[in-house]
């Protein structure tokens, strides 16, 4: 099946299968969360669009339509892109992981907790 072949507003409406993740205990938090999810994705396609149509630019001085569809990256220019992403993605994640940071600062090590449960 093609893109063009797929309904992609259908898709977009559609009820997940199971039950939906909860990670707070306010559920707009987590319908917040989903659409900011969603946005970073958007944001991680558009910079990819972006950069096939500067790559193309540059090696071609034009661009269609159908050169950005039919556009494959090359090695380094996958490598690049990859390690675009993984800093964006860092950026963005960066307050999750410093809580993280914060929580193993502050907690007791797991073999700690483990021998306090078993001796009590």
């Amino acid at each position: 099946m093609s893109g063009d072949d797929i309904d992609w507003m259908l898709r977009a409406n559609a009820k997940a299968k199971g039950k939906r993740p909860q990670y707070f205990d306010d559920p707009s938090l987590d319908r917040m969360l989903s659409m900011l999810m969603a946005l970073v994705g958007e944001v991680a396609v558009l910079r990819e669009r972006t950069d096939t149509i500067e790559r193309l630019l540059e090696k071609n001085g034009s661009v269609s339509r159908a050169d950005i569809e039919s556009y494959e990256p090359d090695p380094e220019a996958a490598f690049e892109r990859g390690a675009v992403i993984r800093e964006y993605i860092t950026r963005i994640m960066r307050g999750v992981q410093q809580d993280l940071e914060a929580m193993k600062e502050s907690e007791p090590p797991v073999e700690e907790v483990s021998r306090e449960l078993r001796d009590n």
